[in-house]
């Protein structure tokens, strides 16, 4: 499981969040717990994406490589 930052904020009665790591993963919720799933579940969607796209981008066979940093 890997961890990612969230920079939370509350204004007026919304939470807004973004998430560090990967742009334009934000979102909002009315509670706090709410914007967290929020953002869950806009990070899972993001990385789906990404994944979709890197694999739509190789041509021919392809092998998957785990990278820490």
């Amino acid at each position: 499981m890997n961890n990612y930052t969230a920079v939370v904020q509350q204004t007026d009665r919304w939470w807004i969040g973004w998430v560090e790591e990967i742009p334009g993963v934000n979102s909002q919720g009315e509670t706090r717990e709410e914007l967290l799933e929020n953002l869950r579940s806009a990070l899972h969607e993001a990385l789906e994406m990404n994944r979709q796209e890197a694999r739509a981008a190789v041509e021919g066979d392809y092998v998957e490589e785990k990278i820490a940093v």
